[in-house]
């Protein structure tokens, strides 16, 4: 399992468009904390006159929407394309061990394109009046809140791969599913088709528990949340890689 885990980071990047992808996220996220004015989108760090980088978790999980999608599409896409899927079935591994071994690939490359914005952190904490006037507990409680994001998209993207042959149809289905889950059931529950269970459905919703997180409050509830996502989508994979058998 680990020999396949080390395989797909070395696979991604070991290609161009691995450092791309990484890339255009750091430098997207760039562009508009600190170079696009305030008034075009009201994220920029400089001129919003407090020392926080709120807005990077405000941007982030949008940029991610796209990011994911595009790390994640070639997981099992590119296996059935090269014709490799079966070899790679008749290894001396479980289907969940090989899932479970692209899953954490998919989310160390997710961390690694992370990582460089802790340097965005640092900026802030020195230009902070005075030194290191920034609430690192509510900036701690996000980095978490985009973490846990994250690895829910990439095991929807992880799924949207397992039933898509080509790598184009597997982005697109993971930016549309994971589109849904994030920001979907908000519609819906304004919507108001649902009157008093609104609120129930707003929490099936993955932007309701990113926010609570990005309060700084790190609550169970929403850790669960997180993780049932999570576990959700690997269990389809695993029906999908199980149904050859059928």
């Amino acid at each position: 399992m680990f020999t396949l885990y080390i395989k797909e980071i070395r696979s991604f990047l070991s290609s161009v468009i691995g450092y791309l992808v990484i890339g255009v996220f750091i430098t997207l996220l760039g562009l508009f904390l600190w170079v696009i004015p305030n008034e075009a989108n009201g994220s920029n760090i400089l001129e919003n006159g407090f020392a926080n980088i709120d807005p990077l978790f405000i941007i982030a999980p949008w940029v991610y929407l796209f990011l994911i999608p595009a790390i994640t599409m070639r997981s099992f896409s590119e296996e059935k394309k090269a014709g490799t899927i079966e070899l790679l079935l008749t290894r001396p591994l479980t289907d969940l061990q090989i899932i479970l071994a692209k899953y954490f690939a998919g989310f160390t490359l997710v961390l690694i394109s992370l990582l460089p914005t802790l340097i965005y952190y640092y900026t802030v904490y020195v230009l902070g009046y005075p030194k290191g006037n920034i609430d690192h507990g509510g900036t701690t409680g996000s980095y978490i809140g985009l973490l846990m994001l994250g690895a829910g998209f990439v095991s929807i993207g992880v799924f949207a791969s397992s039933i898509a042959e080509n790598q184009v149809i597997a982005f697109i289905i993971a930016v549309l599913l994971s589109f849904f889950t994030y920001i979907g059931f908000d519609f819906i529950s304004q919507s108001g088709i649902f009157g008093a269970y609104d609120g129930l459905v707003k929490g099936l919703g993955i932007n309701d528990h990113y926010l609570s997180m990005s309060r700084g409050v790190i609550d169970t509830r929403d850790l669960l949340y997180f993780v049932s996502i999570i576990v959700v989508f690997n269990l389809l994979t695993k029906l999908v890689l199980e149904s050859r058998k059928w």
